[in-house]
């Protein structure tokens, strides 16, 4: 088999689990480097540090893997990788396996997708995973064979162009396949739990609830809820192109 390079970083910290499970995978393909925040840099999509240094901590370096953390974002492992460390560019960026579900508008949030929607920007093929459950002690082994399954599909016969993919991984034990679906429509209902501080300043957590729409046949909530992987691809390009038209009534020339 022929032998790849893989650049495997997420959102979730150098030490998370599903990283760990994620590297496995990937060394079964060939040469992998990994390049991944010392911390958790959960819903900080697409983010990046411009006004403090970053620095990169080795933590192995052989022939055929290195490992890295540094102290930036999802998107920063992969700026660094690739203009600091590596001296060719990956045949494939995997992030992930997330802990928590990536699918329908959680793609936005996402730092897990972020670091992948990068790679994609640079015309690398890549793939986020994640695991629709927060617990840590997590059994990544029922979806291994899934993972290679899509991983090899991508590195023997390509990408489209512009697109990357968001792979989500249904919390059973007994996965039914894999599905390339549209993303389901939902979105988060915010709000806040307002307290007040021993000084008598007030804060704010975060809180809300997840509202679904839309999740019929065809969308990734509804593979996995009938316990498929989701397959969603996901393009760089964010033009709305069915509203060009409909918004020709705003053109002017002077």
């Amino acid at each position: 088999m022929k032998k790849y390079k893989i650049l495997v970083t997420n959102d979730d910290g150098i030490n998370a689990p599903g990283i760990r499970f994620l590297i496995d995978i990937a060394k079964e393909f060939g040469e992998v480097n990994v390049m991944a925040p010392d911390k958790g840099q959960s819903a900080t999509s697409h983010s990046i540090t411009f006004a403090d240094p970053l620095r990169i901590k080795t933590i192995e370096e052989t022939d055929s893997y290195k490992e890295y953390s540094c102290n930036g974002t999802p998107v920063d492992c992969i700026k660094l990788a690739e203009n600091v460390k590596l001296t060719e560019l990956p045949d494939l960026v995997v992030s992930g396996i997330n802990h928590g579900s990536n699918a329908s508008i959680n793609v936005i949030y996402s730092g897990t997708m972020a670091a992948v929607i990068e790679a994609c920007i640079d015309e690398i093929p890549a793939i986020g995973f994640s695991y629709d459950s927060y617990s840590s002690q997590l059994d990544f082994e029922p979806a291994r064979p899934f993972m290679k399954t899509i991983i090899k599909g991508i590195l023997e016969n390509g990408m489209p162009k512009d697109v990357c993919l968001n792979v989500n991984i249904p919390n059973t034990k007994e996965l039914k396949g894999i599905k390339v679906c549209r993303q389901a429509k939902a979105s988060w209902k915010e709000g806040f739990d307002t307290r007040t501080d021993p000084r008598g300043g007030d804060y704010h957590w975060l809180t809300g609830h997840f509202e679904v729409e839309d999740n019929s046949e065809g969308t990734d909530l509804h593979a996995i809820e009938n316990g498929y992987l989701s397959v969603v691809p996901v393009q760089v390009d964010l033009t709305a192109h069915k509203a060009i038209n409909d918004l020709k009534f705003l053109e002017t020339e002077l």
